[in-house]
Order: structure tokens, then C-alpha cells, then sequence
């Protein structure tokens, strides 16, 4: 249930809405059977090839200029502290793509939260440059992606996708691959790649 609130806080807080406290039978729905969870508790992420610790890095200077032209991000990063997280993060939207790319630096969790048997989403393992992630859809909210890379012990970088309100909205599938893109950009920039 929290990362289920954690994504939903972070798709509000980069659509620029505001969180509305819960009804009272959404509070009450403790009380009810828990619903199914779509993760399974057999997903394992592969070793890390190395370590990219994330402590001391900017999550705005992560893609360079070049890098987000080629990713049709094209807005000046907006740097911002993602409370839910509790991780340093930064924004980028394309003017003309209608899409917005997060990049958030989370240092006091691994990525296996993401696959735990709180988590109420669906997780598929997969590679970014060579890194263990997890591309993660939340049921629900179909106009997002992430991808989560496994950098370091108890660190990962979370990579959200998501429409930014075109007339015609993007297929999941299509923001999947866009985290993917974008995952792939920010790890070869970390690994000294760019």
C-alpha cells in the first residue's frame, strides 16, 4: 500500500495537483479483505555489476543537454525533493513530446522494495547498461511508467514516464519504453558512458 501511495503522490505531484485527503470508505478499507497483489515474491534481481553510489550525485545533471534533446526532453530540469521517497529528484518535460521524465536519487531503500509483498504492482526484471531493474506498472494508473535501477546496496534510481496531457495519450507500453530510454541515458552517464 505505501508504494502504491508513493507512486500516486508522485504522478500528483508531477501533474501539479493536489492530494485530496482519503474518503471514509477508502479509510475503512483496512477492515476488508487485502486486495491481491500482482507481484510475486519469486522475482530476484541479479548482482550489480558494480556499485554506482548516489549520494553525492545531482539528479539534474545527470542527462546532459545532448542527451535530453535526443530524449525530446527539452525544459530545463526542475529539481525538487521527493518527500514519499524521501530521494532528490528532478523533472524534465518536452515542450512538443508531451512528456515529462523524473529522475529521483533514492539512497535509504533498495530497489527490492518494489518486488516485496507489500508492493501492489506489476514488476518485470530487467537490464539497464547492464544493471539489474525492474520496470514497474501500477494498476490504475496507466499513464505512467517507471523503471527502477538496482545501483547500490540499499540505493536505485527510480525513472518515472509519463504523459504529459496529449489530446491522444500515449499506450503504457509507449511510456515503458520511454522510461526504459531514459534509464538507459542516465546510467550510461553514471558509468561514465555519455
Amino acid at each position: 500500500m505505501r508504494l502504491a501511495l508513493l507512486l500516486l503522490c508522485a504522478a500528483v505531484a508531477l501533474a501539479g495537483c493536489s492530494v485530496y485527503p482519503l474518503s471514509e470508505a477508502s479509510q475503512t478499507q483496512s477492515s476488508a479483505p487485502p486486495a491481491p497483489t500482482t507481484t510475486t515474491t519469486s522475482l530476484t534481481l541479479p548482482p550489480r555489476p558494480r556499485e554506482i553510489p548516489l549520494d553525492k550525485v545531482n539528479p539534474c545533471t545527470i542527462l546532459t543537454k545532448d542527451q535530453r534533446a535526443q530524449l525530446s526532453l527539452d525544459t530545463t530540469p526542475a529539481p525538487y525533493n521527493d518527500t514519499e521517497l524521501k530521494a532528490r529528484a528532478c523533472t524534465m518535460r518536452g515542450t512538443y513530446s508531451g512528456q515529462v521524465a523524473r529522475l529521483a536519487l533514492v539512497t535509504e531503500e533498495g530497489a527490492e522494495l518494489w518486488i516485496s509483498d507489500e508492493a501492489q504492482n506489476t514488476a518485470k526484471v530487467t537490464t539497464v547498461v547492464g544493471f539489474p531493474a525492474l520496470e514497474i506498472r501500477t494498476p490504475g494508473l496507466d499513464t505512467l511508467c517507471n523503471v527502477e535501477v538496482d545501483v547500490a546496496q540499499g540505493e536505485f534510481l527510480d525513472v518515472l514516464f509519463r504523459d504529459g496531457g496529449n489530446a491522444t495519450p500515449l499506450a503504457q507500453d509507449d511510456l515503458c519504453l520511454g522510461a526504459q530510454r531514459v534509464a538507459e541515458a542516465a546510467m550510461a552517464s553514471l558509468s561514465g558512458g555519455h
